[in-house]
């Protein structure tokens, strides 16, 4: 028996760093969404836990994050049985698509479902809470309002129609071959929590008008002033057309939204053959 799961990634649709906590972390406000650019992970019956990758760069002992969460999945469950894991990755990493953290998430679903394990919901959040900040976010609703370290999360509602939120814009997501360091972004990124507006009404509005006057990353400027070539690509994007353009979470990423699917194809064409990483969608999320 093999069974397999596809980790999404994720953007984030504002990102707002509030303040700096006594535990050293920082309290967030951010909108995360679902986007269908996936790793994909497959697993079978083994006699212990462990894990393949199809990026050999990437470390698959008990540092790597399916390990960790297999691992905990297993003890706190009392489990006997192992695993055979395989990454099969395609998400850029350290670009600000949560993708070891929705490949953590991915595990957690993957092994409960392989050693048939009826896990309750609050529990499986908790262990993904532990595994990360984000993690939590990969197991529920396709859109979500995050706060405390982004861990805290409401499903995100369309403004209008009263149904889980989908972005309805066209999408290109564009990764330069720039590693930025979330420790390094919180270094550099100034807090401040006064007079911020409210993320939920901004993004379900899906007013371009509202969301370039108002909507920020507060990673962004940081970013861009280390990092030109970051910078370069939200320029490119605009200039080809977007209608409104971002960091994703810490960076590396940029997204572009565009309100013509033709528009979006060709900025993707054009970002490519400048050697980055893109994916690029024409349907809602």
């Amino acid at each position: 028996m093999i069974l397999k799961r596809q980790a999404l990634a994720k953007l984030n649709l504002g990102l707002h760093v509030l303040r700096k906590r006594p535990d050293g972390y920082h309290d967030l406000e951010t909108v995360f969404v679902r986007i269908p650019w996936s790793d994909v992970l497959t697993a079978r019956p083994a006699e212990r836990i462990s894990l393949t990758c199809s990026d050999a760069s990437l470390t698959t002992d008990e540092s790597n994050l399916v390990m960790k969460a297999a691992l905990r999945l297993a003890e706190a469950c009392g489990v006997r049985q192992g695993a055979a894991l395989h990454l099969d990755k395609h998400l850029p990493y350290g670009a600000g698509l949560g993708g070891g953290s929705s490949d953590a998430a991915a595990t957690l679903r993957l092994l409960a479902d392989l050693w048939g394990l009826e896990v309750p919901e609050e529990r499986l959040y908790a262990l993904a809470r532990d595994l990360g900040a984000d993690v939590s976010f990969f197991l529920g609703p396709g859109a979500a309002f995050a706060t405390g370290r982004g861990d805290v999360l409401a499903p995100l509602q369309d403004a209008v129609a009263g149904r889980p939120y989908r972005l309805p814009y066209a999408l290109v997501v564009v990764v330069p071959a720039v590693h930025v360091s979330t420790a390094e972004a919180y270094a550099r990124v100034r807090p401040h929590a006064v007079e911020r507006p409210d993320l939920r009404t901004l993004v379900a509005s899906n007013d371009l008008g509202r969301w370039r006057a108002a909507l920020v990353n507060d990673f962004e400027a940081p970013v861009f002033a280390a990092y030109p070539a970051v910078r370069g690509v939200k320029t490119a994007l605009l200039e080809a057309g977007a209608a409104y353009a971002a960091l994703s979470g810490s960076g590396s990423a940029v997204f572009g939204v565009f309100e013509e699917t033709t528009r979006a194809e060709a900025a993707a064409a054009a970002v490519r053959r400048d050697g980055h990483a893109v994916w690029w969608t024409a349907s809602r999320m």
